[in-house]
């Protein structure tokens, strides 16, 4: 899967697009738990994002590969 589009939403979620077609979104709220996240929390940080296709990375050094994106992708936004 390589992913074509990345956009962050306000509630910690990625809407994404993949070059397959699909559209899904992604919950990085549990993340946000980790060390290698935490920043992510912070005002702006979140935004700072950077698509490679088969990887997302933030401006803190975070990331997340298209693999886990995948398995982890839901068809629906679930809003808190």
């Amino acid at each position: 899967m390589n992913i074509t589009k990345v956009q962050p939403c306000s509630d910690y979620t990625l809407s994404i697009k993949t070059d397959d077609g699909r559209t899904g979104f992604f919950d990085v709220k549990p993340y946000l738990q980790c060390e290698a996240f935490n920043p992510l929390s912070q005002s702006g940080e979140f935004d700072k994002i950077f698509n490679g296709g088969y990887f997302i990375e933030w401006a803190c050094g975070a990331d997340l590969s298209a693999d886990t994106i995948e398995a982890k992708m839901s068809v629906e936004h679930e809003s808190v």
